[in-house]
């Protein structure tokens, strides 16, 4: 098989597969970056709430959780929808819940000492989940389009949505490597770099953030839109920079609250 029919093959997975968050891949990525910047320390609590079970392990749960009854309540916490033309923090919240406040909470429940290990368990598992999210631009793309699900576009001829493409297809076509392949080739980030990403640890700040990618996608992406090579290697930068940032940042949150010693 030639280079180019390898790549039509991978495509046309991405095309068949479901679209959640970041898609698995993308999650999968974010978690294991995440993983590869814990302390031992935090490490070990993590291993502790999940008995033995890595954080990649539970990355994509939630968006199987949020489909059955006992967890329906979630749907809303993956995404923050904001319209056209709106100030971030004007525009009302989903009075169920968003993104930002969930990762809010959940971080609060984590850091609770009361809380039971089965509620622990529940907001980690959200909680990795939910930094992939609100990293990917189209969950923080527009309420009047559903986050672009409602945008009809064309990838490479076949019809698709905005939503779609931007939750699993652009990140398969970018690169054909495992999640471990891709930590390895984006995690390189300096030490001034990295510490630019983690600078803040207001969720709200990464959403208004991701919210301004999507301004910008919206902007080069009208309805019909037949998305082909030149759209992939023009955002192909930003897919690997959002994975990093989502990565790092779940990082950082972790080892800010599980290390007494990481910011001493």
């Amino acid at each position: 098989m030639n280079a180019k029919s390898i790549l039509s093959f991978g495509i046309m997975l991405s095309i068949s597969a479901t679209a959640f968050g970041w898609g698995q891949k993308g999650h999968d990525v974010t978690a294991f970056i995440a993983e590869n910047h814990l302390t031992s320390a935090t490490k070990a609590a993590c291993d502790s709430i999940f008995e033995g079970k890595s954080i990649v392990y539970w990355s994509n749960w939630a968006d199987n959780a949020c489909h059955t009854p006992q967890y329906d309540y979630t749907k809303t916490w993956h995404y923050r929808n904001i319209d056209a033309g709106n100030d971030y923090d004007k525009f009302p919240r989903n009075e169920n819940g968003d993104v930002t406040t969930a990762i809010k909470s959940q971080y609060a429940i984590l850091g609770d000492s009361k809380t039971s290990l089965e509620e622990k368990q529940l907001a980690l598992k959200l909680l990795v989940h939910f930094l992939g999210d609100i990293h990917q631009p189209m969950h923080m793309g527009h309420l009047s389009d559903r986050g672009g699900n409602n945008v009809k576009v064309k990838y490479f001829n076949s019809d698709r949505n905005l939503h779609g493409i931007w939750d699993s297809s652009l990140v398969e076509s970018a690169h054909n490597w495992t999640f471990t392949e891709w930590q390895n080739q984006i995690d390189r980030a300096s030490k001034e770099e990295e510490a630019q990403i983690i600078s803040s640890m207001d969720p709200d700040d990464w959403g208004k953030e991701t919210f301004e990618y999507a301004t910008e996608i919206y902007d080069k992406t009208p309805e019909g839109t037949n998305i082909s090579y030149d759209y992939i290697a023009e955002w192909t930068p930003l897919i690997e920079q959002q994975l990093l940032k989502g990565g790092l940042r779940l990082a950082h949150l972790l080892n800010t609250l599980f290390d007494p010693q990481y910011n001493k």
